[in-house]
């Protein structure tokens, strides 16, 4: 456990506002509390050794790794072969961003950090290892996806009740994908993290997608083992498209979070569901804001554009959503704001996002009063660690019952 959270300087104050709402609530999410809600992160990264892949990896291969390569200028690049090469600035981190950065190094500090922000169970996707599904080669993505499943049950395995990674599959490789699906579900991972497009970079439409029969293979295969699949964010194409003036904005919200939309739109509309109807699959950290917009948008196209849309479907595109569907949140007013008159309120998911500066961490419990007070009590509860825990198999302690 870190010996003690620094008062966040300027840059990070506004973390600690709050209106201390919860005091009316039923249950608390402060870590404290005796009353405090069951609590499931939806979202985490490991930090994984450098190492990890050259120590794993054929040595054949080790010259194609993610790494880092310097100039005659002594300047540091880093290099991925689906990236365009970005230039590593070190920036000092300090107080609790510094904290942030050194955290989560095991599994025995996973726990003690995520009890000082009131976590229960933490579903967990790589870090370093986002760039594992950044090349076109898929055999060799795949590759790296073992690497990284060997090492994350080694880490994990023996805490997987609170501590449950996400096998990383390649999906563009299908029958590797297939054959690495059944060895992880036999290992006991509870869930699976699949690229946002099976196949690395910008749109092509010769690419073959998710929509597209030829990956019902894998379907039926993850439908028998019983895993949800997730999406995370910036897996499908280089997300730092944007460069200059705001471009850390820019990369965020437009090329990083909003691809995300495409592999749950290709799953919705393209009747997979109806194929593969106890198929369970979810966008993780792009937020929930768009969810009710994009589940409108695709009905409305069904129903409009009936004459072009190939297959007719039992249902609209929203409503395999709501029966299969789900996505991880931070904080997202909006979002939770309309989850109720949306029908999604079981579908939504947050997560703290640690250790990354993008997530809640170790301030969850004035983050969520800040945005959670509009929900009901079940509503809360359901959000913050109960609809986690029944779409990735978590027992839910007896003092939460």
């Amino acid at each position: 456990m870190s010996e003690a959270i620094p008062t966040p300087d300027e840059n990070n104050a506004w973390r600690l506002e709050t209106d201390n709402q919860s005091a009316a609530w039923e249950r608390s999410p402060y870590p404290d509390a005796k009353n405090k809600y069951f609590m499931v992160s939806a979202d985490g990264h490991v930090q994984e050794p450098k190492d990890l892949w050259h120590k794993r990896v054929p040595e054949e291969f080790h010259h194609r790794l993610p790494g880092v390569q310097v100039n005659k200028e002594g300047a540091q690049f880093q290099k991925t072969e689906g990236f365009r090469p970005l230039r590593i600035r070190n920036i000092k981190m300090e107080g609790e961003d510094a904290l942030r950065n050194a955290s989560g190094r095991s599994p025995e500090a996973r726990i003690s950090d995520l009890a000082l922000d009131g976590v229960d169970a933490e579903i967990l996707f790589p870090n370093l290892g986002l760039t594992m599904w950044a090349t076109s080669d898929v055999e060799f993505s795949q590759m790296m996806c073992r690497a990284w499943n060997d090492w994350a049950w080694e880490e994990f395995g023996p805490y997987n009740d609170r501590l449950a990674p996400m096998a990383a599959i390649a999906a563009g490789d299908k029958e590797g994908a297939i054959k690495e699906v059944e060895r992880v579900a036999k290992l006991g991972f509870k869930g699976l993290s699949l690229p946002c497009k099976p196949h690395w970079g910008p749109p092509n439409h010769e690419d073959p997608n998710y929509n597209l029969p030829e990956f019902d293979p894998l379907w039926a295969c993850i439908q028998d083992v019983g895993l949800p699949m997730t999406f995370h964010v910036s897996t499908g194409r280089d997300p730092r498209t944007s460069r200059g003036n705001g471009g850390a904005v820019i990369n965020y919200a437009v090329h990083s979070l909003a691809p995300t939309m495409e592999p749950i739109a290709n799953i919705c509309a393209s009747g997979v569901i109806d194929r593969f109807p106890k198929l369970q699959f979810g966008s993780i950290e792009a937020g929930i804001g768009w969810v009710a917009w994009a589940l409108t948008a695709m009905d409305e196209a069904y129903k409009k554009h009936h004459m072009w849309v190939r297959p007719q479907l039992k249902y609209l595109p929203s409503e395999y959503f709501r029966m299969n569907g789900f996505a991880s949140f931070q904080e997202d007013p909006p979002g939770l704001g309309g989850a109720r008159d949306a029908g999604l309120v079981d579908n939504f998911m947050w997560a703290n996002d640690f250790p990354h500066h993008e997530g809640t961490w170790p301030h969850s419990a004035q983050a969520i009063e800040r945005t959670m007070g509009m929900l009901t009590e079940d509503e809360r509860g359901k959000v913050l660690g109960l609809n986690a825990a029944r779409i990735f198999g978590f027992d839910i302690p007896e003092q939460y019952t």
